[in-house]
């Protein structure tokens, strides 16, 4: 293992567990999950405002970071803890969900596609994504993945997969900053079999710690778990596992239900940049005509310094007339839900409830204006 990182297992409930991930900036208790910094910054929130709502590591990525500021310049300036002012732990996506979505050339070596930002030519193959990411300083780094769209062909989810694979080999030759550990990432699609196939493989290189990728991009939720339950089955019991991109409070309860660790997403907080409210009792969008004269807070029984300070009827004039500080007080909000939704879940684990902790859950989000799509 790489001596970067650790993790231990504090308790188990079924195959959920809670646990501690060890890094060189600072311990995070798991189940987790990560705020999304796409480029170095968690939208409309600064450092203090991510403290209060009580995150503990960050999700930053590569490709946005390589293209802008560039890696050489953020190492230049101290790394990205110092260019972001956070002192926690940061982990990046080595980039590879951002280049299936621009439509790329993917070959062995690697994939050629253009900048989002001026349409310039890029290439990018394993060993310059090891080498980006270690000049961006993060405590963990991802290796470059084949993603694929779902549904695809079993040949072409299985094609992408072994590739996956042997990208991850040319990573791990490449990889030789000690302070900073290499997860290796799990494909296969929705396929069972393929994901069994890539989690042992991929557990064989001996990585500090693993992703599971390619999931998360629209298929239904019992084929996520299917594919979850057949890749956690296959990864060493005393390594963190690290669901890619799945942020959404019922599909993170199922996953920690199968035995995972980490998570991160940019629901929380794109979903408050366009008036949508996590709570426990269901979503809701702030737009709505009976939120304009309510004086209550977004939820009872929310502690996040939105509810403890600001009422809906406030909150959703912000949003009406386009000011800008809605963004910020609703992501706080929003957030704060997902990550104590994750401290709650750990307690209860703990105590070997986390059965019937997700089944209360469940029974209080039934009702959701996300879930009927408005």
């Amino acid at each position: 293992m790489n001596p970067a990182t650790s993790f231990s297992i504090d308790a188990r409930d079924g195959l959920a567990r809670s646990g501690t991930l060890s890094t060189p900036h600072g311990e995070v208790p798991t189940p987790g999950f990560m705020p999304v910094g796409t480029r170095a910054s968690v939208r409309a929130l600064d450092t203090p405002d991510l403290l209060a709502v009580g995150a503990q590591m960050v999700l930053a990525n590569t490709y946005h970071l390589m293209l802008r500021p560039g890696a050489e310049l953020i190492d230049r300036v101290g790394g990205l803890h110092d260019f972001m002012a956070w002192d926690g732990p940061i982990l990046t996506d080595s980039g590879g969900y951002q280049i299936f979505s621009l439509g790329p050339k993917i070959d062995e070596d690697g994939a050629s596609f253009r900048s989002t930002y001026d349409g310039s030519p890029v290439r990018l193959t394993p060993e310059e994504a090891v080498r980006i990411q270690e000049l961006l300083g993060p405590d963990i780094a991802m290796v470059l993945d084949e993603c694929i769209g779902l549904p695809a062909p079993r040949k072409q989810v299985k094609s992408a997969m072994e590739r996956s694979l042997r990208w991850a080999e040319r990573a791990l030759v490449a990889h030789s900053r000690p302070d900073q550990a290499l997860f290796g990432i799990v494909q296969g699609g929705v396929d069972d079999e393929l994901r069994g196939m890539s989690a042992r493989a991929t557990a064989e290189l001996g990585f500090a710690g693993f992703g599971i990728g390619g999931l998360s991009v629209g298929e239904p939720p019992d084929d996520r778990n299917r594919a979850l339950e057949a890749a956690l089955a296959e990864l060493p019991d005393g390594k963190i596992r690290y669901v890619m991109g799945l942020g959404d409070a019922e599909g993170v309860l199922d996953a920690i239900q199968r035995g995972a660790d980490l998570f991160d997403c940019v629901w929380p907080t794109r979903l408050a940049r366009h008036g949508k409210i996590l709570t426990i009792d269901g979503d809701f969008n702030i737009r709505r005509a009976e939120n304009a004269d309510q004086a209550g807070p977004l939820h009872p029984e929310c502690t996040c310094t939105t509810c403890l300070r600001y009422s809906r009827a406030y909150l959703r004039h912000l949003v009406a007339t386009g000011e800008l500080a809605a963004h910020r007080l609703l992501t706080i909000h929003n957030l704060h839900f997902t990550l104590n939704l994750l401290q709650e879940a750990r307690l209860a684990i703990a105590a070997g409830s986390f059965a019937d902790f997700r089944t209360a859950v469940g029974e209080r989000r039934a009702f959701s204006d996300i879930s009927r799509g408005s």
